[in-house]
């Protein structure tokens, strides 16, 4: 989901995702592996992991010309399919016995009164009632009432950005061998602009096949021009007022949408991630958001929606660009509810925002900031969970406290708290008071001293164990060195996973344990240092480690972005992870997307009878692909996926697996 890591494209400047913005992250503090390099895992040592090697150059691995991992003659992971061989072509490939099925594709339909979608003609207003692009994080509630809760529910699934070059027809010219794009035009940025935001969308199981129920009345799109207000410390003071909006209370639209989360009391929760991409132009000189925007990378401008709508414009407003990077909470089960930005929860480039009901009924929510070198949060809310009583729940997210992750060389991890007063969030320090803390999250926590992560992705926490697994991508910043023996390495091209424990098994503690479940990359390559178990086959293990989710039954899912011909010669896929036991860190290979495609959104039924997965950006990039051998644009494209129709372009898509015969998956 960040632009950080990606893989290259020849259309960078016009694509958010692909902005590979400089870390920004200026402060002293100690990272994530120089506080590794300073703390031996004890089951690493004893795994005899110890002899690990720099790497310099692994970016370029082959997998498929690695050897197979030994097996153990025995195995007692908790997951039991026959695994997809890894590799990389135009198709979406499942475990054997299971069938995956298009459930949503962009351009589909979601209302009786819809247009058909026709790429070649598009419109916003078409748009506004179709299913938007790039589908990210998909969530699942059960429809209240339902008979079987998870064969009738309701679907989130947010739109993270926009690839025109993959969209539109008659944009990309091929001159004198270079590739380059026409500018965007007032209509384009409209339809761009309605293809962001999310789609609610009742879902029902009909003759054992999910389907979309076109004439719901909770069937609903969020988009770039949807009203959304400002709740929590933030809302109404100054330093997020406009000149259309002097109330600083209502902000028009979420954008990009990466990953999230459902809450307890049955709302959607979604982060805003790269909202740097979408501003241009200067603030006034001496203004005092030129540093809070420079930390946030802020302009960096490959949409340039600033040329169309004055809001993006920092020299016509400013402030604008403090009413986005927040988490957004959305109540399904009311199409006439105004979604909301929780403000408390803090600004940064969120992933997600995953949650848990601690052992006092407070809700502990925890966050990762999607950029090298930053942080890890938790927020844990003032007010508990009541079962009974919903209405009581749906304001829980305005009050609370934030923390932020510092991870120490003893195997301890403390959550320092953010909180306007205490040293040295003061007035000393340019705070005047809680919404300055919030809306400069990131200097907040780099004045309290947090650990800087190799781009934290999803965190997902293990209600029952107090547990949570961080997701951390990669960052080929590190420098060599930083490296010793347990460190997750230097120029960390394939990313690691980290395991907290909480104390006590309590979401809302202040501090906890840490260990490396999994450092990843090709195990048979020495040099690359990674740790899965000598269980995990050569079709098994993984690189960039992105979503995650834990099913009803406990286990570990972990969806990958990254993976490609050129990286790991894999696509991203879903991967079944094992955290306990002899199989610790055991990986398979459960689900496989096309090429130039990312994996997001695993979400499970109550039941794990079925997963909903998202394919996004499919056809995205096709040099590296030896198969295709060149770029990859709307008139020949690397892949059709997923109609495979001269006259379709290729649709990001959300993808329902189920067991034939039915069943649970994985079992």
């Amino acid at each position: 989901m960040s632009a950080d890591e990606r893989r290259e494209s020849p259309f960078a400047a016009s694509m958010l995702e692909h902005a590979d913005a400089p870390p920004r992250n200026t402060s002293g503090n100690p990272t994530m592996g120089e506080i590794i390099s300073r703390r031996f895992s004890r089951r690493e040592i004893l795994q005899g992991a110890l002899a690990v090697s720099a790497i310099s150059t692994t970016i370029g691995v082959k997998a498929l010309a690695a050897a197979e991992a030994t097996k153990a003659e025995t195995s007692q992971s908790a997951f039991h399919f026959t695994e997809v061989e890894a590799g990389v072509d135009a198709h979406h490939h499942v475990a054997e016995g299971y069938d995956a099925d298009v459930l949503l594709r962009w351009g589909d339909a979601l209302f009786p009164d819809s247009p058909s979608f026709d790429p070649a003609r598009q419109t916003p207003e078409a748009q506004a009632r179709q299913f938007g692009y790039n589908n990210d994080f998909v969530g699942y509630l059960p429809m209240p009432g339902a008979t079987d809760p998870s064969s009738h529910g309701v679907l989130f699934v947010n739109h993270e950005y926009t690839n025109p070059h993959l969209m539109f027809p008659g944009i990309v010219e091929i001159k004198d061998g270079k590739l380059s794009m026409h500018a965007a035009t007032p209509e384009r940025f409209r339809i761009e602009a309605m293809a962001h935001g999310a789609t609610i969308a009742e879902i029902r199981k009909i003759d054992g096949k999910w389907a979309l129920i076109k004439d719901s009345p909770l069937n609903r799109r969020v988009t770039a021009a949807t009203e959304i207000h400002l709740s929590g410390p933030v809302s109404g003071t100054d330093r997020v007022k406009t000149n259309a909006d002097p109330s600083g209370r209502k902000v028009l639209g979420t954008l990009n949408n990466c990953s999230g989360a459902m809450t307890p009391w049955g709302t959607f929760v979604s982060g805003e991630e790269n909202i740097h991409g979408y501003f241009s132009g200067a603030l006034p000189e001496g203004h005092r958001e030129t540093a809070n925007y420079q930390r946030l990378s802020i302009p960096l401008a490959p949409y340039a929606w600033g040329r169309f709508e004055d809001r993006f414009d920092l020299s016509k407003e400013p402030n604008e660009a403090n009413r986005f990077g927040w988490v957004v909470e959305v109540d399904p089960f009311d199409p006439q509810s105004v979604p909301k930005k929780r403000t408390a929860l803090g600004r940064f480039k969120h992933e997600g925002a995953d949650n848990v009901v601690a052992k006092d009924g407070r809700v502990a929510v925890y966050l990762g900031d999607d950029e090298r070198f930053d942080y890890v949060y938790k927020f844990v809310t003032a007010g508990r969970f009541d079962p009974t009583n919903r209405a009581a729940n749906m304001d829980l997210l305005d009050t609370g406290t934030l923390h932020v992750a510092k991870f120490s060389a003893d195997g301890t991890v403390l959550w320092l708290p953010l909180v306007f007063g205490q040293e040295p969030l003061t007035e000393t320090n340019g705070f005047s008071n809680q919404a300055d803390v919030l809306i400069e999250t990131r200097r907040a926590a780099d004045l309290v001293g947090a650990t800087k992560m190799d781009r934290p992705e999803d965190i997902t926490p293990h209600a029952a164990t107090g547990r949570v697994y961080i997701m951390l991508t990669n960052n080929t910043k590190r420098q060599p060195d930083e490296v010793d023996a347990a460190n997750p390495r230097a120029e960390n091209a394939f990313g690691h996973i980290i395991e907290i424990i909480e104390d006590g098994g309590d979401h809302a503690a202040t501090r906890g344990r840490w260990e490396i479940l999994l450092k990843c990359g090709d195990p048979s390559v020495a040099a690359v240092g990674a740790t899965f178990s000598t269980e995990t086959s050569k079709n098994g293990w993984f690189g960039m480690p992105d979503n995650a989710v834990i099913d009803s039954a406990g286990r570990l899912w972990v969806a990958t972005d990254g993976n490609d011909a050129k990286a790991t010669g894999r696509a991203d896929g879903l991967w079944a992870v094992d955290t306990d036991g002899p199989s610790r860190a055991t990986s398979k290979l459960f689900f496989r997307v096309p090429h130039g495609a990312e994996m997001c959104g695993p979400c499970f039924t109550p039941d794990d009878t079925t997963a909903f997965v998202a394919v996004q950006h499919p056809a995205d990039d096709g040099p590296d692909w030896p198969e295709f051998g060149r770029y990859s644009y709307y008139e020949d494209l690397s892949t059709r996926w997923p109609d495979f129709q001269p006259d379709m372009p290729a649709r990001p898509s959300v993808v329902a697996i189920t067991r034939k015969g039915g069943g649970k998956i994985g079992t």
